[in-house]
């Protein structure tokens, strides 16, 4: 649907965006992720037509940005994460004048779409309402119709759950959810759970690059690669604490993850072949009188992949 090779944007002399290559299937649910200023909403400008690149190439259906800017538009749905409404209007009146300016007329054909919109959107008890009294979560909905009005194929949202309290985000959720079991959707954010939740696949992107690209099940499965034990123990030192663990193994990775007092020791173990050796270290410790006040397994989560992905580029 979407293939992006070498795409570039320089503002002046500051590289914004550099050599980003990534490819979008039809029907896919893709999620962009980056810290503030990684160069997310530029990438998301410049795919929907509205940022010409300073380079590299965008084609959407075969059709190839700039050459085909307006065909493509006319492809996109898109919301930018400030919604572009115009606060003195009713919602009912917003609608017919986005209608008007996307070419739809006829008002049979318009209250057709409405009804469609107000479905999906959530938009029916508001209708009457004018815009600057809604809440930004309803506001959000009202500008996912004004994006969708076309019935576009592709959708392109910027941080659509941006501000919005949990209730909200879940709501944008589900919509965004509705929408992609029929549409192609892109959209950016920097709240994990919400891509983890939503998105087919993920693009991290940092300083303007990619630094990942994969399924959230692909990413998940790398972090349950990549488990350590948390330790912490009540009455030894670190020399002595590191001294009774290499007995189980001399090739454990053992780290000091707290300073601690003098009698607590806590520690981050990773051992040989992602080996759980708990029961190994409860029998050694039992041994001693020194008391376990920690003893947990975790895998490293998306949150903690994003922030080494995006602290290791920095």
């Amino acid at each position: 649907m979407i293939d992006v090779q070498d795409l570039t944007k320089y503002y002046t002399d500051f590289c914004a965006v550099d050599h980003i290559n990534l490819s979008v299937q039809p029907g896919e649910i893709l999620g962009l992720l980056g810290p503030n200023g990684a160069g997310k909403t530029t990438t998301l400008r410049m795919l929907t037509g509205y940022f010409k690149p300073t380079s590299g190439r965008i084609s959407v259906k075969n059709l190839h940005i700039p050459e085909d800017t307006l065909r493509i538009k006319s492809l996109i749905g898109y919301l930018p994460e400030s919604a572009p409404l115009y606060h003195n209007m009713l919602v009912y009146d917003y609608l017919v004048y986005v209608a008007k300016l996307k070419g739809i007329i006829d008002p049979g054909k318009q209250m057709e779409r409405f009804k469609t919109l107000a479905d999906l959107c959530g938009l029916s008890k508001i209708m009457d309402k004018p815009i600057a009294t809604l809440s930004k979560g309803l506001k959000q909905r009202v500008g996912l119709a004004h994006a969708m009005m076309t019935d576009p194929e592709i959708l392109v949202l910027d941080e659509p759950t941006s501000g919005l309290d949990p209730n909200q985000i879940a709501e944008i959720r589900d919509i965004i959810r509705n929408i992609g079991r029929e549409k192609t959707i892109i959209f950016s954010t920097h709240i994990l759970s919400e891509a983890e939740a939503t998105c087919d696949r993920i693009v991290i992107i940092n300083n303007g690059k990619v630094v990942a690209d994969d399924t959230t099940a692909s990413l998940k499965q790398k972090g349950m690669q990549d488990s350590f034990i948390r330790l912490t123990l009540k009455g030894p030192d670190l020399k002595a604490a590191r001294d009774l663990l290499k007995t189980i193994h001399p090739a454990l990775d053992i780290r000091l993850t707290a300073p601690g007092e003098d009698t607590l020791v806590s520690l981050e173990i990773r051992s040989p072949e992602n080996k759980d050796i708990r029961s190994d270290i409860f029998l050694a410790v039992k041994q001693t009188d020194w008391i376990i006040l920690e003893l947990v397994k975790e895998s490293q989560t998306l949150e903690n992949i994003f922030k080494k992905l995006t602290q290791k580029e920095a």
